[in-house]
């Protein structure tokens, strides 16, 4: 089990506070003081929002799933996390590239860490409680009857508006990352 020691934990869970005490609209009717229960119950989840911090998505709750009683973690930072860009769409689209590979792909990088890329409507839901991507770009879940044709999916946020576009899944750029979700 992945964990952090209580100094990390103490550490992360007062950002986490702060956030969410400082961006109450994006998670109305929630108390800070159950998302904390939860928490303190699942050190693996700790460990997934850590990493969500240290790469910069500045993670906080975005909502609660009343069907698995699990509050919505998301990456809320303003633009794609910097720590998660310049990745490619997955393993296979890494694998494709000849010459000039990224590092990592999004999935591959999302899955060592614990969370799932955004659906497209997740990310449009999250752009109803901002304004996230005005500069940059970021990966979500691709339908395999694209992927299987060598596409992957990205949205972003320009003229005040969510634009969905595809690429080549082998693509990368420095401006193009991925946001996760956790739900805990």
């Amino acid at each position: 089990m992945k964990q952090l020691s209580q100094e990390q934990k103490n550490e992360l869970l007062q950002i986490l506070k702060t956030r969410f005490e400082q961006n109450k609209t994006r998670h109305k009717d929630i108390e800070w003081e159950a998302v904390v229960t939860k928490l303190e119950t699942n050190p693996n989840k700790l460990w997934s929002l850590d990493l969500m911090e240290e790469t910069g998505g500045e993670p906080d709750v975005i909502g609660f799933d009343a069907k698995t009683n699990e509050y919505i973690f998301c990456d809320c930072s303003a633009e794609s996390p910097k720590g998660r860009r310049s990745v490619c769409y997955d393993h296979a689209a890494l694998e494709s590239r000849k010459e000039h590979k990224p590092q990592n792909s999004a999935e591959a990088l999302a899955d060592e860490m614990g969370i799932l890329l955004l659906t497209e409507a997740q990310y449009r839901g999250l752009q109803q409680l901002g304004k996230f991507d005005l500069k940059t770009s970021s990966w979500v879940q691709t339908p395999e009857s694209i992927r299987k044709l060598g596409g992957a999916l990205f949205c972003d946020r320009r003229y005040d508006t969510v634009f969905l576009y595809h690429n080549g899944a082998e693509s990368y750029y420095a401006a193009r990352g991925f946001r996760g979700i956790l739900k805990v």
